[in-house]
């Protein structure tokens, strides 16, 4: 049987969709690109906003559209959330909560009778993530979270939190090292409380996986910037954890920031920020940023708005909010006229752009190990452009004979300029 597999939203569930392929392989199922070619199509939605709802939605009616004989089953936040409405979806045949994800697989082929003896059964030989084209995989190693930001659905879609043993972790990525995978990054709704329920903690099996993995990259997904073990910060000094960190702010206003009730103030930002920098010269700080929170005043704004502009960022996600039935901030008082949040969207977008250039700037002369992926732009006179991130989750884009692949390699590249979007980069003989 061939299954295509579809994903909305957040980098956890680009994780969960990778071991959902790894399953339905070993049960001698074939992933594939191609959704009208498939007889099974499963869909992790998304419902962190009203609009991801919506796309959920849209992308639900447009599989079943353009592949009617296709089974459709669907699982994620918006399945949760809504089980009742996707279930009635025109197509949907199998809805798969977020508690019973772990048995998405055995669910699927149980309930809608598609766990007949398979051609063969393996373990995968052409690992799913280069079917699906990807060079680097993506590891949930948690789930749910315990707090409860004002803005947030998420928690509510996700329930508890809940860690995978270290040593679960651990085979993981070996075996997809095994197949050919260099690069993997940890993910979980609330990474920062990984082992919170086992009793331990993120370090712990960051300091597990680089001692019982060769795994030559390890990246963190989004972290919440409290609850960092002591020692988290020694933890770079090791090369192969990369130096990059998606930090959400979400504001740069103390005041916003006690009615979103995250539970890092600005100061304390600052200071983490302040020794990843001090530890690793070109460390790059991401971020999230929502804009027009519930009763933000142009004073609050314009706070947020130096915060954001003297800490720096390498990247901001900017979210103008918007309210999620079911959360807290949905009933604050003080709700924002959308022309005031898209000038104040407006604004923050000129100034994360320019910030990024900076950052780029601030790396041209650096020489990096380069792991490249398979994407690439033919050129005229026999050439391709190839990108490829360096350790800091710099985009570098080179020019190479059309002839040469360097994809899933890591080699040495020189920055040289900045381009679009990108930095320029050349590799070093």
């Amino acid at each position: 049987m061939k299954v295509h597999l579809k994903t909305l939203g957040c980098r956890l569930n680009e994780a969960e969709l990778e071991t959902w392929a790894q399953a339905f392989q070993k049960s001698g199922h074939q992933i594939t690109k191609q959704a009208e070619a498939a007889q099974l199509i499963v869909i992790n939605s998304c419902a962190v906003t009203q609009d991801a709802a919506r796309k959920s939605r849209q992308l639900i009616r447009k599989i079943h559209r353009d592949n009617p004989q296709a089974k459709l089953v669907v699982s994620g936040c918006y399945a949760t959330l809504n089980e009742d409405e996707a279930a009635s979806l025109l197509g949907v045949d199998l809805i798969v909560s977020n508690k019973d994800k772990d048995q998405l697989v055995e669910k699927t082929l149980t309930e809608l009778n598609m766990d007949s003896m398979p051609v063969l059964s393996t373990e995968p030989g052409e690992i799913s993530l280069f079917t699906r084209g990807r060079q680097r995989a993506f590891v949930k190693v948690q789930d749910g979270c315990r707090y409860r930001c004002t803005f947030c659905i998420v928690t509510v879609a996700r329930g508890e939190e809940s860690s995978r043993p270290v040593q679960a972790v651990i085979d993981e990525i070996n075996a997809l090292h095994r197949q050919g995978i260099t690069e993997v990054i940890l993910t979980g709704v609330h990474l920062g409380g990984y082992g919170s329920d086992l009793g331990n903690n993120l370090s712990d099996l960051i300091k597990a996986i680089l001692a019982k993995t060769d795994i030559p990259r390890l990246r963190l997904g989004s972290l919440e910037p409290w609850e960092l073990p002591g020692d988290f910060f020694e933890l770079f000094d090791n090369p192969r954890l990369m130096p990059h960190l998606h930090l959400p702010l979400q504001s740069g206003s103390d005041t916003v920031l006690r009615r979103m009730a995250r539970r890092c103030k600005t100061e304390e930002f600052a200071a983490i920020v302040s020794r990843l920098r001090a530890k690793i010269p070109n460390f790059n700080v991401t971020t999230d940023i929502i804009v027009g929170f519930p009763g933000e005043t142009e004073q609050e704004w314009q706070d947020s708005y130096d915060f954001i502009k003297q800490t720096g960022f390498g990247h901001i996600h900017i979210f103008t909010y918007s309210s999620r039935e079911g959360t807290k901030a949905a009933g604050l008082p003080g709700q924002l006229n959308n022309d005031v949040k898209k000038q104040r969207s407006r604004q923050l977008h000129e100034l994360a752009e320019q910030m990024k250039q900076t950052f780029f700037e601030d790396n041209v002369g650096n020489e990096f190990p380069v792991l490249w992926e398979g994407y690439s732009e033919a050129l005229a006179d026999g050439k391709q452009r190839v990108f490829g991130y360096t350790p800091n989750y710099l985009k570098v884009g080179c020019v190479i004979g059309s002839d040469v692949s360097v994809e899933n390699r890591t080699l040495n590249c020189v920055i040289s300029a900045v381009g679009e979007g990108w930095v320029v980069g050349e590799l070093v003989e």
